[in-house]
């Protein structure tokens, strides 16, 4: 079926690469920076040049758009979802997008700041794909794949599914959202307007990996409450609430939950941001797990730590305030089974075996399980994500977008 087809996903990926999408997590706007939406204009053009008579930008930065049915069968309607934003943990801004035809299987080096290596021994992943066309950054800035292959990969199959009208398929709905990498990626998503019945984020990582299952996850802050006094005249008087944050972090285990001590389906606490003075301190947690009662748990131990610090502090005080963020999918997605399981039968058709696995994270994808759409994800071949080593391969990339192009049609073949 793709014998003849000249992809697009490549060029478009380079293209989208190079617009600065960074989100904000300190931002409380919606979406928190306003140049997601250049990349989600862009796209909107794009699609209404191919045909797709309805794609829209909302004033959130949602980009929705429909693939109408060319099939007389009743098919429930489907959406393929990807963020447009990019990690704030490495700049995003000057992304300069380079091919290596054919790796060679060696190190590269990245032009722009030889520091930068990305080597097949540290990302074992690399190390298979030799021969692929692999597409890296330059060297001072992350490379986007995360989640720009997946955006582009919907793109490319919606424009094989437009230009060939011999594959039948029902009611297809597109999702391109802002903010996923700051956890609210989908606070905004019209369900109604959406009006699809099961999804697919197209957001993993290597060849065939099929994820229906990741964290549950809970932030958690800690406000510590000291007491102020002059430095010349603070003896028995002040009580630092930045001395005491840092004592709560320092009590934290140090062999075990939390990110670099776990590993598999094991859970942690993990401080993210700690700020303020001395009279007020405030220590942000994410709180992660597979099991979503074991997150209490966790929660309770946390409260423990804080408060045996707090009773060496007479005089301070302390509050913990707990926020749920998203939950593991799995428990939505072993009701409706058949949706894994196509995803499973598109990768084989398009010559990839599936590999299912957990995701230590979350996606758009697990909370929109929970808004009424079981919604699994499918790998992109986006790989060292965040980070000025990111990478992705070219095959793989067409190989997402076999997957989705078969996956629409098992769903008519199937109804």
């Amino acid at each position: 079926m793709f014998t003849n087809y000249s992809y697009t996903v490549d060029t478009r990926f380079m293209r989208y690469a190079q617009i600065d999408t960074q989100s904000d997590p300190l931002s409380s706007t919606f979406p928190t920076t306003e140049k997601q939406k250049d990349l989600s204009r862009l796209l909107v053009k794009e699609l209404l040049e191919m045909g797709i008579t309805d794609a829209e930008l909302d004033e959130h930065g949602y980009v929705y758009a429909t693939l109408p049915a060319n099939t007389d069968k009743q098919v429930p309607v489907i959406c393929f979802c990807s963020h447009v934003d990019t990690s704030s943990d490495s700049s995003g801004t000057g992304v300069k997008p380079i091919v290596h035809r054919q790796y060679d299987g060696g190190d590269i080096v990245l032009p722009d700041d030889k520091n930068v290596v990305i080597r097949p021994q540290e990302h074992p992943y690399l190390a298979s794909k030799k021969g692929d066309d692999i597409i890296t950054a330059s060297g001072t800035t992350l490379l986007g794949a995360d989640d720009k292959a997946g955006v582009a990969e919907i793109m490319d199959a919606a424009h094989f599914l437009v230009t060939h009208p011999e594959v039948k398929h029902g009611a297809i709905r597109i999702l391109f959202t802002p903010d996923e990498e700051v956890g609210r990626g989908v606070e905004k998503v019209d369900m109604k307007k959406l009006g699809a019945s099961f999804g697919y984020t197209m957001d993993g990582g290597e060849l065939g990996s099929l994820e229906d299952e990741n964290f549950s996850a809970d932030g958690a802050k800690i406000t510590v409450h000291g007491i102020s006094a002059h430095p010349g005249a603070a003896k028995d008087k002040l009580v630092s609430a930045i001395k005491i944050a840092g004592e709560i972090v320092d009590a934290l285990p140090k062999d075990s939950l939390s990110p670099e001590t776990t590993e598999d389906r094991e859970g942690f606490i993990h401080p993210v941001r700690i700020q303020g003075t001395v009279e007020k301190t405030e220590i942000d947690f994410i709180i992660r797990d597979f099991e979503t009662a074991q997150l209490e748990a966790h929660e309770t131990y946390l409260r423990r730590v804080m408060d045996k610090v707090l009773a060496k502090h007479p005089g301070a005080r302390a509050t913990l305030k707990v926020t749920e963020q998203y939950r593991n999918m799995k428990e939505v997605l072993v009701h409706h089974p058949e949706v894994t399981a196509y995803a499973a039968e598109a990768m084989r058709r398009a010559d990839v075996q599936p590999l299912r696995m957990s995701i230590r994270g979350g996606t758009d994808g697990s909370r929109l399980s929970f808004m009424g759409l079981p919604c699994p994800n499918i790998f992109t071949g986006e790989m060292a994500l965040h980070s000025k080593q990111e990478y992705v391969s070219i095959q793989d990339m067409k190989k997402a977008v076999q997957t989705i192009v078969y996956l629409a049609q098992l769903w008519e073949e199937k109804a």
